[in-house]
């Protein structure tokens, strides 16, 4: 696999965003999201949780770049009924089908069979994109700083915005982060930062750590990627993080709802 592994998934996405244009008027993707219920609260539903301790946006993953198959029974219908009943703020779905195995009905599924908010976990560069998030349900869309220039992440929050849907904005470093500061975007969205180098896919939560002395108040801090249990959380927790995206190891175990209920009892 080659190094760089985000400008792999970017080429993709030009392709299918090329794609989905062709098939589908932007007027159509308005219907279809006009069609949708309402956007359920994501930010303010893991604001809730996190008050109350640790806010946890559970993860319905199939696959990874870097781990090839997670999870073999894959059911986005029950894994979001036991994410829920193990006590999940939020969902997290992946909908990437190539680098990822997942699938824009996976989110569909998932958040019907629930009450929680979800979140679409793709890689999104374009106004398309952003408007089929919210016409399969979504309620929040994630923007990545590494994949998009400053002006196009402002366009698709407000897109998103426009609609209804919460942002989760991701950075993985210092660099990113001033991006995001400059672009105006917070403290209106969710910052996530990712302990995972999505061109590399090492991981390290020292990536968090580093950056939290550098945001300003009143920012939502989500750490994302390399939660591996209650030690992890209590770590965070210590660095004032109360809010986590939690994926892999959670799919990994038998009752993923189970998994995280004894994580947040720790």
């Amino acid at each position: 696999m080659a190094a760089d592994i985000l400008e792999q998934i970017l080429a993709v996405k030009r392709e299918e965003v090329a794609a989905l244009r062709k098939r589908a008027s932007r007027q159509a993707l308005l219907d279809e999201a006009a069609a949708q219920s309402p956007p359920r609260g994501f930010a303010a539903a893991l604001r809730a949780k996190a008050a109350g301790g640790v806010g946890v946006i559970a993860e319905i993953k199939k696959a990874s770049p870097s781990k090839g198959l997670i999870r073999a029974d894959f059911n986005p219908a029950w894994l979001a009924r036991d994410y829920e009943t193990g006590g999940a703020a939020c969902l997290s779905v992946l909908t990437d089908e190539r680098f990822f195995q997942g699938a824009n009905r996976y989110l569909a599924e998932a958040r019907a069979a629930t009450r929680l908010p979800a979140l679409r976990k793709d890689f999104l560069i374009d106004e398309w994109q952003v408007l089929e998030a919210r016409a399969i349900g979504a309620d929040a869309i994630l923007l990545i700083a590494a994949a998009l220039p400053v002006a196009q992440m402002q366009e698709l929050a407000a897109v998103a915005r426009e609609r209804g849907m919460d942002v989760l904005v991701e950075v993985h470093d210092g660099a990113e982060l001033d991006a995001v500061l400059a672009a105006g975007l917070l403290p209106q969205a969710l910052l996530g930062i990712n302990n995972r180098n999505l061109r590399t896919f090492e991981t390290r939560l020292e990536k968090t750590l580093d950056l939290l002395p550098r945001l300003p108040a009143g920012c939502e801090v989500v750490t994302e990627s390399g939660i591996n249990g209650t030690g992890d959380i209590a770590r965070m927790r210590a660095a004032g993080v109360t809010r986590f995206l939690i994926g892999e190891h959670l799919m990994r175990a038998p009752s993923p709802g189970a998994a995280l209920k004894d994580w947040l009892r720790a």
